[in-house]
């Protein structure tokens, strides 16, 4: 093996740590098969049908979230996979349980949320046909070590797909969502990234477009997702709100990364690290448990990778900073929407 291949090795290592050390927690781990088993019971109301919305769930955590819900309700749901791959959705879609009679929908609908123009056409196109939406999860995401690399609409790449489109579906989507709960049906919103993983945030630059790094916008972006949904809280009071940390994940993020030193790095690594990370049908049992068990209640969560609750810790934030990220992303999406 080259000096320079080792050295690729060496440089990706501390973002894999920082995957596994993100699955560790300290709270005492619920049997998985206990988990499975009280996710498999949960009553779903089924008349009418469930809605599901998951966005990035072609692959890895979003996937294994989808294909659990189908299980969970016994094919008596409505599902939809936002996403960019078509072939991959469709072979999802496919493999889910219908029941004999009634009709259920199992939907891709194609969105690159990079761009915000194409994450409000997905929304108002669900709008028109989903009146009522039980859940919306957000879990599309990137792993890369390229600098600030602007959108066509002006936006971060990294901020794009991990704050601002996911801001953007529930904004639009808000009002299917309460409708659902308005009608005493159950629902919950969950944005899967990196609760207790952020770090603080400089209100003078919320686009993160001055002393832009890497590591500076895997930091903004878990914070702002707490605020996202907090200020989201206060709009929506009857919703559960929850920004949930998976931990360590065996998906494709890393081996699809579009920086060759990610790649050449998890090749190696990652089957060393394979006794401490789960499968995404393992995590997404953990992530639903979040939703039918620690966040029964309205209000906002953050849930560890077990699922459960870790109330603020390692949070960052105020009120003060929650208006101002609201405002700056309010005026920003608008502006971009206008635009296109």
């Amino acid at each position: 093996m080259t000096r320079s291949t080792w050295n690729c090795i060496l440089s990706i290592f501390p973002i894999v740590l920082a995957i596994v050390l993100a699955f560790r927690n300290t709270s005492p781990m619920p049997a998985l098969p206990a988990i499975r088993a009280a996710n498999a019971a949960f009553k779903h109301s089924l008349s009418p049908a469930p809605v599901g919305v998951f966005v990035g769930g072609t692959s890895g955590i979003g996937q294994g979230m989808a294909e659990a819900f189908a299980r969970h309700t016994n094919g008596h749901s409505d599902i939809v996979i936002v996403g960019r791959n078509r072939a991959a959705a469709e072979k999802i879609l496919s493999s889910m349980p219908l029941p004999n009679s009634g009709k259920f929908a199992r939907e891709f609908v194609q969105c690159d949320a990079t761009l915000m123009k194409n994450v409000q056409a997905t929304t108002q196109d669900l709008l028109s046909r989903y009146p009522k939406v039980n859940y919306l999860v957000m879990s599309p995401g990137i792993m890369t070590l390229s600098g600030r690399d602007e959108t066509a609409e002006g936006i971060d790449k990294k901020l794009a797909v991990h704050y601002y489109a996911r801001w953007k579906f529930l904004r639009d989507l808000l009002p299917a969502l309460t409708k659902a709960k308005e009608a005493g049906e159950e629902g919950a919103v969950m944005s899967v990234l990196g609760a207790g993983y952020g770090g603080p945030i400089d209100v003078e630059d919320l686009a993160v477009e001055k002393g832009y790094s890497t590591s500076r916008v895997a930091a903004v972006a878990p914070t702002y997702n707490d605020l996202m949904l907090e200020a989201f809280s206060q709009k929506a009071p009857t919703l559960s709100l929850i920004h949930a940390s998976p931990g360590g994940v065996r998906t494709s993020i890393l081996s699809s990364s579009p920086s060759a030193l990610i790649r050449i790095g998890s090749a190696v690594l990652l089957p060393l690290l394979l006794p401490f990370t789960v499968s995404p049908g393992e995590c997404a049992e953990y992530m639903w448990h979040a939703v039918y068990s620690t966040a029964a209640e309205p209000g906002v969560y953050r849930t560890d990778s077990h699922g459960e609750n870790i109330g603020k810790k390692s949070y960052f934030g105020d009120e003060e900073q929650r208006k101002k990220l609201w405002e700056h992303t309010e005026g920003l999406l608008n502006s971009v929407i206008a635009r296109a």
